[in-house]
This record gives C-alpha cells, sequence and structure tokens, in this order.
C-alpha cells in the first residue's frame, strides 16, 4: 500500500539550506519534513577540513556540523525522511511530488535546496587524494595552503577567480588550461596575466593526480600535452578543479524557469515563479557556494514560507 505523507512545508535536500530552513520552519511550528535525498548532509559530508564556517574557533569536521545541524532541526520538530524525489507535479497546490519509495508527498510549500555538484575530471587519482590535495573550492580550502605550491585547473571565470584567489595564500599558483586561450571575461584574463605569482601553462590536460608521502597527500599532477601528446609533471601541494558546478535540478526542467540550471528567484527573496514553491542554497546560487550562504538562504526560504501560507490561510478564510 502506497504511503503518503501531508505537511504544509516539505524541503527538498538536507545540506546547509534545507536544515536551516527545517529548523525555522519547525520552530514557525509548520513541521516541515525534509526528504534527504541522494546525498544526506550535502556536499559538506565530503567536506574535511571547515574552518570557515562562523561560531567555531577551532577547524571542524564537516560530516560533524551537517550531523548537527539535522540533530537541532530534529529537535525542533522537523521530520527526515531517507528518500529521492523522481516525480514532481507543481500544476496546482497542495503540490504532490513521488518518491523513488514510491511514497507521495503533498505538500502546502515546497523548498527547493538540492544544491550543485563540482564537475570533477575524472582523471586518475582524483577521487582517491579528494580532501588530501585536491579540492573544488578554494574560498573553503585555500588557506590550507599558506606559502605552499598550488594549481588550478580550467578556463572559465570560476578557474581565473580562484587563481587569483589562491594569490591571497600562495606565492606559486599555475593555472592549467587544456587549449592555448581561456574563456574568461577579458577583464579577467588581465588581471591574472598581469599577476606576478601566476603562470600560465598551455594546451596541457590532468593525466594523473600523484599522492605520496605518509600520510598520503597530494604531491603533483602528471600532464599531457593536447597538441604534442607529451608527458610532463608539476610538483604541487594542492590541485584545484574549477571547470564549473552542475546544480541537481533535472526534476524541475520545463517547471520552472532556470539559467543555466539555476533556479531563478525573485531578486532580494527566495520565491520562484511558481507560487508556493521557494529555492535556497547552490541550487540558486552561481556565484557565492558556501555553506554560511546557502545557511541564510535557508532562514530566508522558511521566512518566504511563513509568509506566504500565512497570506493563503488568509485569502481561504475570506472565500469561505
Amino acid at each position: 500500500m502506497t504511503a503518503t505523507h501531508s505537511t504544509r512545508m516539505l524541503i527538498l535536500g538536507s545540506g546547509p539550506a534545507g536544515l536551516s530552513a527545517a529548523i525555522y520552519g519547525a520552530r514557525a511550528g509548520l513541521a516541515p519534513i525534509v526528504v534527504q535525498g541522494m546525498q544526506p548532509g550535502g556536499q559538506l559530508t565530503i567536506t574535511t577540513d571547515v574552518e570557515n564556517y562562523p561560531g567555531f574557533r577551532d577547524v571542524i569536521q564537516g560530516p560533524w556540523l551537517m550531523e548537527q545541524m539535522q540533530a537541532q532541526a530534529e529537535h525542533v520538530g522537523a521530520q527526515m525522511v531517507y528518500d529521492m524525489i523522481v516525480d514532481v507535479d507543481l500544476s496546482q497546490r497542495p503540490f504532490r511530488l513521488t518518491g523513488d519509495s514510491g511514497t507521495i508527498y503533498v505538500a502546502d510549500s515546497l523548498v527547493i535546496c538540492t544544491g550543485a555538484q563540482a564537475k570533477w575530471l575524472g582523471a586518475e587519482g582524483e577521487q582517491l587524494l579528494q580532501g588530501k590535495g585536491v579540492s573544488a573550492c578554494a574560498t573553503c580550502d585555500g588557506f590550507f595552503y599558506r606559502g605552499k605550491k598550488v594549481v588550478v585547473i580550467g578556463g572559465g571565470n570560476t578557474a581565473v577567480e580562484e587563481a587569483l584567489y589562491l594569490t591571497n595564500h600562495s606565492h606559486d599558483v599555475t593555472l592549467i588550461h587544456r587549449r592555448d586561450s581561456l574563456r574568461a571575461e577579458k577583464i579577467l584574463q588581465e588581471r591574472l596575466f598581469a599577476h606576478p605569482n601566476i603562470k600560465v601553462v598551455w594546451n596541457q590536460k590532468i593525466a594523473r593526480f600523484v599522492g605520496g608521502g605518509d600520510p598520503e597527500g597530494l604531491v603533483g599532477v602528471d600532464l599531457i600535452d593536447t597538441v604534442t601528446g607529451k608527458a610532463s609533471h608539476i610538483e604541487a601541494d594542492g590541485a584545484f578543479v574549477a571547470i564549473g558546478h552542475q546544480p541537481a535540478t533535472e526534476l524541475f526542467a520545463g517547471k520552472l524557469p532556470m539559467d543555466e540550471g539555476y533556479l531563478l528567484v525573485e531578486k532580494g527573496t527566495t520565491r520562484t515563479a511558481v507560487p508556493g514553491v521557494f529555492a535556497a542554497g547552490d541550487v540558486t546560487d552561481k556565484i557565492y557556494r558556501q555553506a554560511v550562504t546557502a545557511a541564510g538562504m535557508g532562514c530566508m526560504a522558511a521566512l518566504d514560507v511563513e509568509k506566504f501560507l500565512a497570506e493563503a490561510d488568509f485569502e481561504a478564510l475570506a472565500a469561505e
């Protein structure tokens, strides 16, 4: 027999945005249900050292932080469900969603916090050395490479911005690009080429991320020339893959307006084009993509939901 859950507030995703929305929603008496998705806890569950989340003097672990957020959300009344949504009907309220388990979720409001995942190269050693020298976020991890040699892989705005940011910590930054020209905006390119601590290596692709030492960490990258096929090696303590992010919005294609896969929201709010549907965190943020900004947007979403439902209830009473 198919199970059905009805709720005033349904949240998709259990990263900082989803859990913050759940905390605020629960405290407002909305008894939110959080569908945790494929990766409960979001991207922070695969992040080891976290040093830039406010409130903690010492380095904390990403999985621990998400455990604490979930425990707080449950403590104030949010319900966690281990499921993944496979179908969405936003044509009328209450919204109707179907889980991979077959469970039906009926919701008066929906908060989408499904996040975005960094794109990876798929090169040898990349997955093994993630968190051990290989990263996809210079803002998150650059501090740990103060005074060390780092490389950035990519050729777009993200790669150039990451390379420039890393010069705050490293005097030796190398940008590796598989072509002979960058796709980044001209003004960013000018800043990059003018910086004395950045050098660019053209027509090179990563063949392997090389580990070594005890405990094992990144010691360099093996390269292949995309024109000549010649192999080479660059020593590095840190490697930052900066080839873009992929927001988890496939479910909403054709149902909600997007920009390069990111859900569009009304400026200064978390409201999407469909009344009662809200979006928060990396799923709608292509610029900042930080745990603290995602958490802030989760708070905004819950407050937007509370206001929306109060207005909808008032209108329903007035119509009786």
